[in-house]
C-alpha cells in the first residue's frame, strides 16, 4: 500500500511540473514574441497617425514620394512620385524620410538626367547613318547566298 502511496505522489509532482514548464513557455513566448510585436505595431500606427501634407515618405513597395494630400475619411494618401500623382493607402507608407536627410535640389536632377539623355540620343542618331551602307551591303549578301537554289531542289 505504501507504494501506491509513493507513485500516485510522484505523478502528481510531475503533472505539477509539467504545468509550470508550459505556463512558463507561454511567459517566454509572450516576452520574446508578442510584446515586442505589439510595440513595433504601435509605432507604426502613430507615425501612420501623424503623416502630414509635404512629408516625403517611402511606401512598401520601394516607391518614394511626396504627400500630395491626406483622405481621413478613406485612410487613403496621395502620393506625388516626380509628378506622377498615385493614391494608396496610408497604411503602404513604411517610413517617413526626414527632411534634413532630402537633397535641396531635387528639382535640378531630372533636368540633368533629361539633357544627358537627349546628347545620348543625338548621338545614336548620328552613328547610324554612317554605318547604315555597311549593313545593308551585308544583308544584301546575306538575303543571295540564302536564295541560291541548292541542288537537292527541284527547277521548274
Amino acid at each position: 500500500m505504501n507504494t501506491f502511496l509513493l507513485a500516485t505522489n510522484a505523478s502528481s509532482q510531475g503533472n505539477l511540473l509539467m504545468i509550470v514548464a508550459f505556463i512558463v513557455l507561454l511567459a517566454f513566448s509572450y516576452f520574446a514574441m508578442i510584446r515586442p510585436q505589439k510595440k513595433q505595431n504601435d509605432a507604426r500606427m502613430k507615425m501612420i497617425s501623424q503623416l502630414n501634407k509635404g512629408d516625403h515618405v517611402v511606401l512598401v513597395d520601394g516607391l518614394h514620394g511626396k504627400i500630395d494630400s491626406i483622405d481621413s475619411e478613406n485612410k487613403t494618401i496621395v502620393i506625388d512620385a516626380d509628378g506622377i500623382y498615385l493614391t494608396f493607402s496610408r497604411i503602404a507608407v513604411r517610413e517617413v524620410i526626414p527632411a534634413s536627410s532630402i537633397p535641396a535640389s531635387t528639382s535640378e536632377k531630372p533636368q540633368e538626367v533629361k539633357a544627358v539623355s537627349e546628347n545620348k540620343e543625338t548621338e545614336k542618331s548620328e552613328a547610324p547613318s554612317e554605318t547604315a551602307p555597311e549593313k545593308a551591303s551585308e544583308t544584301d549578301s546575306a538575303t543571295e547566298t540564302a536564295k541560291a537554289p541548292t541542288s537537292d531542289e527541284p527547277k521548274n
